[in-house]
């Protein structure tokens, strides 16, 4: 499953942050001319270009200003402090909608383990029936079950689903070999043999909206 991923910034961000807070520092103060920009792209290990990008950023902003033919200098304090501020709340927002991200990706691949294991098992049940078909199906009613309060023989459950109703058991009561009149209630589990299409027959008698749902 997939952790957290780390969200890669563009180096020229990365540099125009770094600057934005030194001059927040005092480490650069205002109207101070900044270094050259081949002098940058060797104290940040980057290119002319990259330096060039993240000192557009803070002009842009009104950070630094550009002198024609003497360089970039310091413009403003705060609003470097703004900026901060500002690439800050992006910065937690980005990262929250990572970890959102990754969570869902988790879920979904939980969801997808929990699939799998379902299809297994399904199909090591149909494995099972086809090889012991007197291995019981089971098939619980509730209050939306269709034929409630009606016996065994007026639906003609065999002719109609071919299951062999074995049982009836309801809370703590068990009848076993029920016979022709027994009545089917809310709260039933019905014990029932038969082969593998069985099941979903029963289902879809009891439940014929599941059918239309399909």
């Amino acid at each position: 499953m997939s952790g957290k991923k780390k969200i890669v910034r563009p180096r020229y961000q990365q540099i125009a942050v770094d600057l934005a807070e030194r001059i927040v520092e005092n480490r650069y103060k205002v109207g101070e001319k900044i270094h050259a920009r081949s002098t940058l792209a060797s104290t940040y290990n980057a290119s002319p270009e990259t330096t060039r990008k993240a000192i557009n950023v803070l002009v842009d902003l009104g950070i630094m200003e550009v002198r024609h033919g003497s360089g970039a200098f310091v413009a403003s304090k705060e609003k470097a402090k703004d900026f901060l501020l500002q690439y800050q709340d992006v910065q937690s927002i980005q990262d929250t909608k990572a970890e959102i991200m990754a969570s869902v990706e988790k879920q979904q691949d939980e969801l997808n383990h929990f699939s799998q294991l379902l299809d297994q098992l399904v199909n090591q049940t149909k494995r099972i029936h086809k090889m012991n078909p007197l291995l019981p199906f089971e098939l619980s009613l509730s209050e939306k079950a269709m034929h409630l309060d009606r016996s065994i023989s007026e639906l003609n459950i065999w002719q109609a689903t071919g299951a062999t109703v074995i049982a009836i058991s309801h809370n703590e009561e068990l009848l076993v070999s029920p016979g022709p009149y027994a009545k089917f209630t809310a709260g039933d589990i019905v014990h029932f043999i038969g082969n593998e299409y069985t099941l979903q027959r029963m289902t879809n008698f009891f439940y014929p909206e599941h059918q239309l749902a399909e």
